[in-house]
């Protein structure tokens, strides 16, 4: 997952909280998701992260938007046992705005 900083924002990296399993990591063409390669990674932790940026993004502060493959969103739905959202993945990339609106639709 890429991430997308806001104008306001040169450099965001670290953890967004506990108990993802992902941190943002500085690239040298951008900012992306990093799973953890130690510790304990919860289910649902890949979803919760992308969705975290996702909402971070509607505040615009930090983060302006993100940028997931499908693959990515389906393999995290998939750890979630979310499957019937998995089902229904048709675009290629899906944004803030989309995952927002995944997370409304199936109630997630």
């Amino acid at each position: 997952m890429e991430i997308i900083l806001s104008e306001r924002c040169k450099s965001l990296t670290g953890n967004l909280g506990c108990g993802f399993g992902y941190h943002i990591q500085r690239r040298k063409n951008g900012f992306f998701a990093k799973r953890n390669s130690k510790g304990e990674i919860p289910p649902d932790g890949h979803w919760r992260f992308i969705l975290a940026c996702a909402q971070l993004a509607q505040k615009g502060l930090q983060i302006a938007d993100i940028r997931v493959s499908r693959d990515e969103v389906k393999n995290a739905l998939y750890e979630a046992r979310c499957f019937i959202a998995m089902q229904n993945l048709r675009k290629d990339f899906y944004d803030a705005r989309d995952i927002i609106n995944l997370k409304t639709t199936f109630s997630l």
